[in-house]
């Protein structure tokens, strides 16, 4: 799980964000124990506290849960909570944006549909 700070970034995020990507990763998997808040500050030389803040986050999101002094796990449904989201966020950010430009240049849903064929074709 070791990755680099960003500085530009607030840490509490960059920590949210690394467990996120462990888990659709499948480096983490439902009911596996993750790194406590003292583990991540001390790897990554930061406050216990800001390390908290992004346990919390996904606490929140109900993608970990904490078992009261045992530690800290994946939960049920997590990877597929990430996957759903992440759809929906690739929906807005790039879907939106590709069908408004295509229908700007008077490009038929059938074109659009041929060229991400061949797009997915060659990657």
């Amino acid at each position: 799980m070791k990755k680099k700070l960003d500085e530009n970034r607030p840490i509490f995020q960059q920590i949210k964000e690394w467990v996120e990507e462990d888990i659709l990763e499948d480096e983490l998997a439902e009911g596996d124990m993750i790194p406590s808040t003292n583990e991540l500050a001390k790897f990554y030389g930061i406050n216990p506290a800001t390390a908290r803040k992004g346990i919390q986050a996904l606490v929140d999101d109900e993608l970990i849960y904490k078992q009261r002094g045992i530690g800290m796990f994946v939960a049920e449904g997590a990877k597929k909570k990430l996957m759903n989201r992440r759809k929906e966020e690739f929906y807005d950010e790039y879907v939106r944006p590709l069908v408004k430009e295509a229908r700007r240049i008077g490009m038929e849903p059938d074109e659009l549909a041929e060229l991400l064929n061949k797009g997915v074709e060659r990657e």
